[in-house]
């Protein structure tokens, strides 16, 4: 291993029966590693002029002893390192002008576009199963490609450790089923946020390559899309997620009891905490859910949703819907 800094192998076992020894002679280390003299004494010399070996004295036949080898071959490895490092920047800054140049001459490198239901939606399989790290979603109502009860690769990507992050437009929420839909990825994982409308449909994964349609949904015929790989036009599209993503409303439906994350203090003078129902109710209703259809999706009457907030209200000390809004957000009820 030490040839890297100039030391041959036969060298370096020269080095080390001298280290074993602690002193000898040039005969005696012919002896013990069967070489010619004359190769030894010229691996000698090699060694000698690296710092690691010197004579006892003046006599060239005299015993040899070894020197630290940290001390002789410290000042070489340091001068590698910085020789290896010279060079890795100039790896780095070399495969920079040949990304720089791909992207100048080969756009096709970047962006590729499909067109079809059932191209689109084996590319989202394809992409989710290779994920790794994060997936962000901006789901629209009215899929284009996948439905959300079709999307099993989400499930085996958080079970691998993948984190999802999805803001769901509020009109998909109203569709039938589509909260117990949503709620059976919470429960594996998936962080959710409602937003009243989405500019785009769009999925991203590991930050490396991103989904986004082309034709706007009016204009119906079949769905093309375009799959854009790392670009300053990929920077853009998470840009825009992070920045819905951090104005989106919350929506848990979890049991709050077992992922609860209000601060300590607030939770000891609130007096109140909602159950697994009522969270379930607050999250939709903070996302702007009609009463209507928050009874719909929790199997109640339109009554008993507004008989519930009523009763939240008075826990959170007000009397209006808006102030109830804010209290939720105030207390972490959801």
């Amino acid at each position: 291993m030490l040839d890297v800094i100039g030391l041959t192998p036969a060298e370096e076992e020269l080095y080390r029966c001298l280290l074993q020894l602690t002193t000898a002679r040039i005969d005696e280390l012919v002896r013990r590693l069967r070489r010619p003299r004359e190769q030894v004494v010229a691996e000698v010399e090699a060694l000698r002029a690296k710092g690691l070996v010197q004579p006892t004295d003046a006599d060239p036949d005299a015993p040899l002893r070894p020197n630290a080898p940290d001390v002789a071959l410290g000042a070489t490895l340091l001068r590698r390192q910085e020789d290896l490092e010279a060079a890795r920047r100039r790896v780095t800054q070399l495969a920079e002008e040949y990304r720089s140049g791909l992207r100048r001459h080969h756009v096709d490198h970047l962006v590729e576009v499909i067109t079809g239901t059932r191209v689109l939606r084996e590319r989202l399989r394809d992409l989710q199963n290779s994920a790794r790290t994060e997936v962000l979603w901006f789901c629209r109502a009215n899929p284009l490609a996948m439905a959300g009860p079709e999307n099993l690769e989400e499930f085996d990507a958080l079970a691998r450790g993948v984190r999802y992050r999805a803001i769901y437009e509020r009109e998909l929420l109203l569709e039938p089923g589509a909260l117990a839909d949503l709620a059976k990825g919470v429960g594996a994982g998936e962080q959710a946020r409602v937003l009243d409308r989405l500019p785009v449909r769009l999925a991203i994964v590991d930050a490396r390559t991103a989904i986004c349609p082309l034709v706007p949904d009016r204009d119906g015929g079949e769905p093309s899309a375009a799959v854009i790989g790392r670009s300053q036009l990929l920077d853009a599209l998470l840009a825009l997620f992070e920045s819905h993503w951090r104005v989106a409303t919350r929506l848990r439906l979890e049991d709050p009891l077992t992922t609860d994350d209000r601060p300590h203090t607030e939770r000891q003078v609130d007096g109140y905490r909602p159950d697994a129902d009522e969270a379930r109710l607050l999250s939709l209703f903070v996302a702007g859910v009609p009463d209507k259809s928050i009874a719909s999706q929790l199997g109640v009457s339109r009554r008993t949703v507004q008989r519930r907030l009523a009763d939240l209200m008075d826990a959170a000390g007000v009397d209006t819907r808006p102030g109830l809004a804010f209290q939720v957000a105030r207390r972490g009820w959801i």
